[in-house]
């Protein structure tokens, strides 16, 4: 069996890592996946009904998912083959379903377990549709990625998708508890050093039992680490973040709702745990002018200004200090306030030039350059604003067969409460200059 979360049976020879000598020799060992291995998890109510289809495990590394593969065929006397879609090209594919349909023949099943399966190309993956609905193979995908963007829709329609989740600091301590237990010595550190490594493992189980190991390889005899030793020594594993997949993209979710929220200690947060992660911070910098378009918009019209006067201060100074002006502007748009009132009117204006297709603007406000567009018209009663009493003539610039739209709705918040009685004072007077006319 293989993986991290419980006391196995197996032997203990000291020269094996200590995450290979934690294996769970049963699915009730396993542990910080409760909703699916629990009395009443998912998974067991499966096997509880005698029934176990093709599953998708979806999850952060070292949340067990091999394990639980594993211990699935044990747990339904399947034969179990495993693979990785990093190593497996089509050729190797076949093989292991003409042993599944060889091994079916003979009257037993096989649970074939695939890692990284969202890896493999959309053809790839549909190798595997006929040998799931002929029953050949019940399979057994593992994946960090979101399947919804990852997988083929085909495959997701034959399969349950089971969550597993990153370990919290009580999973993470029963972990270090087993770890203790198996080699009948109690890790070398204090309390907060304790917690520390918990926290330095950021959800991963494998991660935890490796900084362990860290740890004790470390220690001289009677020694115990505080928490600043403990970096020292074990320095930091880098944070699970993927700047392609789904890492990325829910940090920087964060990171914008928080703006958007006014919560400037949150937008801060994430942005910091964007940069630790080796972000690229003009990808950041780029999204917050975004953010300060969308969201906040004529309400603060100097957020704009800010981010882009960050953005040109990073390229000056770079790294590290450059990344102060970021931070700068992340705490001006999350403080600014908020209107979407231009991000709305766009989309609205847009909709509009779509639906109406390229309708002629009204002649008197075309230019004439010709007799020709004279004649015709061209600029033919167009009053100029500067010349007219409070430089406005209200005029109507629509194209005809449209009519007059309304797109751009101010809010009462920051500088658009200005803009709002600007409009509605030139509403006031369109009214009445195009009533005199």
């Amino acid at each position: 069996m293989s993986d991290l979360f419980g006391v196995s049976t197996a032997d203990n020879r000291a020269g094996r890592p200590l995450a290979d000598r934690l294996r769970p020799a049963s699915l009730s060992e396993v542990v910080g996946q409760d909703h699916l291995v629990g009395p009443s998890g998912t998974i067991t109510r499966m096997l509880a009904s005698g029934s176990l289809g093709s599953l998708i495990l979806w999850g952060p590394p070292g949340s067990g998912k091999t394990t639980v593969a594993r211990l699935l065929a044990h747990e339904t006397n399947l034969a179990f083959e495993q693979a990785s879609a990093i190593f497996t090209g089509v050729a190797d594919l076949k093989k292991l379903f003409e042993a599944a349909r060889q091994r079916r023949a003979l009257g037993r099943g096989t649970l074939l377990f695939i890692d990284e399966i969202h890896r493999f190309n959309r053809a790839q993956q549909d190798s595997f549709l006929p040998v799931m609905e002929d029953g050949t193979v019940t399979l057994i995908g593992a994946t960090t990625e979101n399947p919804s963007f990852e997988l083929n829709a085909a495959l997701l329609s034959r399969a349950h998708v089971l969550v597993f989740k990153a370990h919290d600091e009580t999973s993470i301590g029963q972990l270090l508890d087993r770890a203790e237990a198996v080699t009948g010595k109690p890790l070398p550190l204090d309390e907060e050093a304790r917690a520390a490594l918990v926290r330095m493992a950021d959800g991963d189980g494998r991660a935890a039992l490796t900084l362990a190991e860290d740890v004790w390889r470390a220690a001289g005899e009677d020694e115990v680490f505080d928490a600043k030793t403990l970096q020292e020594i074990v320095q930091r594993r880098a944070p699970v973040y993927d700047k392609a997949q789904d890492g990325h993209y829910n940090l920087i979710s964060a990171l914008h709702k928080s703006v958007r929220g006014s919560d400037p200690d949150a937008a801060l947060y994430y942005f910091c745990r964007m940069i630790d992660a080796g972000e690229d911070p003009l990808y950041v910098i780029r999204r917050v002018i975004r953010m300060a378009a969308e969201d906040i918009g004529l309400a603060d019209p100097q957020a704009l200004s800010v981010c882009i006067a960050a953005q040109g201060a990073y390229e000056m100074l770079g790294s590290p200090e450059g990344e102060l002006a970021i931070a700068e502007a992340v705490v001006y748009v999350a403080t600014a306030p908020k209107s979407n009132a231009v991000y709305t009117a766009f989309k609205t204006a847009m909709a509009a030039a779509k639906e109406f297709g390229s309708l002629v603007p009204p002649r008197h406000i075309l230019n004439a350059p010709t007799k020709l567009m004279k004649g015709e018209g061209y600029g033919s009663g167009y009053r100029y604003d500067h010349d007219e009493p409070d430089a406005f003539s209200g005029q109507d610039y629509f194209p005809e067969k449209m009519g007059r739209r309304s797109f751009y709705q101010p809010v009462e918040r920051g500088f658009e409460r200005e803009l709002r009685k600007r409009l509605d004072y030139w509403s006031r007077l369109r009214r009445e200059r195009q009533g005199e006319s």
